[in-house]
Formats: C-alpha cells, sequence, structure tokens
C-alpha cells in the first residue's frame, strides 16, 4: 500500500510517499516535496492546491493520506490557513484521508520503532514528521 504522510506548517503541506511492499518499506521519488497555497488564499487558490494534491495523489497510485493532527489552541496550535489546507485534502473524492493525533503516533512509535533512522532516508529535514506519519499509518493497517 502507497501512504502519503502530510504535515501541515503555514502555507504548506509537506509530504512524503511511503510504500510498503512484501514486508519492505520503500520511500519512492516524488517530484515536490511540499505544496503550496498561494499568500491570497482566495477560493480559487483553495480549488488550484486541492487539484494539484489530488494530481499528484493520482499520479504517484496513492491509496490513503494520512495528515498529522494539529493542536486548535495553545503554543503549538495550527494556524487558520493550515486548517483550509486540511479541509480541502479531506474533502477530495477518491482518496481515503485519515488524521492522526500525536497521542497515537507516540502510542504506535512506542511499540514498533522506526526501522531505520531518518537521516538515512535521504529525505530533507522539514519532511521528517511527514514521514513520521506515513510510517505510524503502515504499522496501523
Amino acid at each position: 500500500m502507497k501512504i502519503c504522510g502530510v504535515e501541515l506548517s503555514g502555507n504548506d503541506a509537506v509530504i512524503c510517499l511511503l510504500h510498503l511492499e512484501h514486508e519492505s518499506f520503500n520511500i519512492p521519488d516524488c517530484r515536490v516535496r511540499k505544496l503550496s497555497l498561494p499568500k491570497a488564499h482566495t477560493r480559487d487558490d483553495l480549488l488550484q492546491f486541492q487539484k494539484a494534491f489530488k494530481k499528484l495523489m493520482s499520479d504517484y497510485g496513492v491509496e490513503k493520506v494520512v495528515i498529522k493532527e494539529r493542536a486548535l489552541k495553545g503554543k503549538f496550535a495550527g494556524g487558520a490557513i493550515g486548517f483550509k489546507l486540511e479541509a480541502a485534502i479531506q474533502l477530495i473524492t477518491d482518496i481515503d484521508v485519515v488524521v492522526i493525533s500525536q497521542k497515537e503516533a507516540k502510542l504506535v512509535l512506542s511499540e514498533n520503532r522506526l526501522p531505520i533512522s531518518f537521516s538515512e532516508t535521504g529525505l530533507k529535514v522539514f519532511q521528517e514528521a511527514a514521514f513520521t506519519v506515513a510510517y505510524v499509518a503502515h504499522v496501523m493497517e
């Protein structure tokens, strides 16, 4: 199964593809590391973001999208733009979209450690949370 992990940060949806095949994880190459919403945040901008995200998932045969949940309030609360991006992704038809809480992720990771260190993946540092949430989703399957 091919899963796309997503971390929403500011105007960006940081992504990481992770494929589990024959008990082995594979990180497929992807033409983008993040999709951004233009600063105007108009309805047309959101529709364009949604269309680009859906096309990317279709092009890579992604079966499930997993979004790292953000806090609603407090020091690490998500911003309004991030919640718009989350809604735009969740409303995409033909893709299974799931939100995983930090609590769930920590529990899964405590029982199933990552098979390799993140530095060995070849991903950019800012993709770590997206990679981790994709791994957690595979383990939860």
